[in-house]
């Protein structure tokens, strides 16, 4: 089958029938597009030509780049090659995978970047509370740190998707819903929104169901979701980079810190596998560590 024919056929799979989110579908646009171009400047034009000899050639000059591709990234290229020889061979469009042998790099394991209680604490109080604007941000806010919820899942809520009480109903990658608690202070932030701000903001624009809206009544976006966190971070004069990431790392990490089990977090944060969700842990035992190490009377 011709190449570019080949990446359409696995493209429509991946969104139809895998149900993959729309973002994981465009990395693996971008990366197995570069795959065949660099198959096309070798003069291959058709699946059947590619052989491991063709796949490893393609790595090595990828992973040889200046400056050289980030280990993750690398191991992302490498997934996209090799689900998509799988696929072929699934589909009887090839009868053999020359990705058989191919080894992903070992990606370094980086702990994620967590705020302190204090400083959260900081953040949530930073925007102002007496203008709608404000009452806004610090419902997201509070909802982001509430549930660990993913930026992009935040900015796709409805207003119904409220509707459960003590619950919110999120939906993740590939289109999953999980339910999660909201607690005390989240779900006040969100009523105070609801009840003073978000009538204002939706009389500025069209009817939406969407739960944030931006300064125009337009559902709010995840580029002014980012610029909100940021906002509220120099408010709060917090020195460590916070991104959109941050509350959801802060989140899974208090969470554990405070006890609970790391399956328990990995149901709350959406994770398909709790191996994601386990390098939380490391955070809670270099806490652990260094309350010992301050506390017991011959930890040095």
């Amino acid at each position: 089958m011709r190449l570019e024919r080949a990446l359409d056929a696995y493209l429509r799979h991946v969104t139809i029938e895998r149900g993959l989110s729309e973002h994981t579908v465009a990395a693996y646009r971008r990366d197995l597009a570069g795959y065949v171009d660099w198959l096309s400047e070798q003069g291959i034009e058709t699946t059947d030509a590619i052989d491991p000899r063709t796949v490893t050639a393609f790595i090595a000059d990828r992973a040889g780049a200046d400056p050289p591709p980030a280990a993750t990234s690398l191991a992302r290229l490498q997934s996209a090659v090799r689900g998509w020889h799988r696929f072929l061979l699934r589909e009887g469009i090839e009868t053999a995978d020359p990705t058989g042998r191919l080894r992903p790099p070992k990606a370094p394991q980086r702990l994620p970047k967590a705020l302190t209680i204090e400083q959260v604490e900081r953040l949530l109080a930073a925007p102002p509370a007496d203008e709608p604007i404000g009452m806004r941000d610090r419902a997201l806010l509070e909802l982001l740190y509430a549930t660990g919820a993913r930026v992009s899942e935040a900015v796709s809520l409805d207003v119904d998707d409220l509707a459960y009480g003590d619950v919110l109903r999120l939906r993740g990658k590939g289109d999953k819903e999980r339910i999660v608690p909201v607690g005390s202070y989240a779900r006040a932030a969100l009523d105070a929104y609801l009840t003073r701000a978000r009538p204002g903001l939706a009389a500025k624009g069209r009817a939406t169901a969407r739960l944030f809206l931006g300064a125009r009544g337009a559902p709010l976006s995840r580029q002014s979701a980012w610029l909100v966190i940021r906002a509220a971070a120099e408010r709060a004069q917090i020195d460590a980079e916070v991104s959109p990431h941050t509350l959801r790392h802060s989140f899974a990490t208090h969470l554990l810190q405070g006890g609970a089990d790391v399956r328990v977090v990995q149901e709350l944060l959406g994770h398909a596998s709790v191996a994601t969700t386990q390098i939380y842990t490391h955070v809670s035992v270099d806490a652990l560590r260094d309350v010992y190490a301050t506390s017991h009377p011959r930890a040095r």
